[in-house]
């Protein structure tokens, strides 16, 4: 089987090739990695792949579906949970599977919108920008101090309730 992996990071290339190396043989898989997005002028390198692996900026419309399906595409991968970028009924009128990622990490998720928190509560992102310029000095940079506070959390689901977790072992 040719899996066509669009818009590949160096990450993407090497986590793919070592998962794969160690079980090539008896896969059967061979991966043709693009680095640059699948649309609709691409979409004719995908010639002669069984599937294709997209991610979060691929265009995958009913144009490109049309032309995955005409050259014989059976399935759509994504590396990523949304599937907004792809036309999920042209891809069923067309009888291409699609499937994505189920979830992220919740907690990778929550940490990451923790550390945008402190972003903003303690204006790191302009002191960074400061000090690129050479600009030293602490005028408007002050923040406040989260302990002890009370976080309001719109949300509690898997992300919300990681987020709640770490805002209460860390900070209130």
């Amino acid at each position: 089987m040719k899996l066509a992996v669009f818009s590949t990071k160096p990450y993407d290339k090497k986590y793919l090739s070592s998962v794969l190396g160690a079980k090539h043989a008896e896969s059967g898989i061979e991966l043709i990695f693009h680095e640059f997005a699948l649309n609709e002028d691409t979409v004719s390198l995908v010639d002669g792949a069984d599937a294709i692996c997209v991610f979060v900026n691929d265009v995958v419309n009913d144009n490109v579906i049309s032309a995955l399906s005409e050259f014989g595409v059976k399935a759509i991968l994504l590396r990523c949970a949304g599937f907004n970028n792809v036309d999920l009924d042209a891809a069923q009128r067309l009888r291409i599977m699609v499937a994505n990622v189920p979830s992220y990490s919740p907690e990778a998720v929550a940490e990451f919108a923790v550390a945008l928190i402190q972003t903003l509560n303690r204006k790191t992102h302009r002191a960074y920008n400061r000090v690129r310029e050479g600009n030293f000095a602490l005028d408007g940079l002050l923040g406040k101090t989260l302990y002890g506070k009370t976080v309001g959390i719109v949300g509690v689901g898997k992300i919300g309730l990681a987020t709640a977790r770490i805002m209460k072992v860390r900070y209130c």
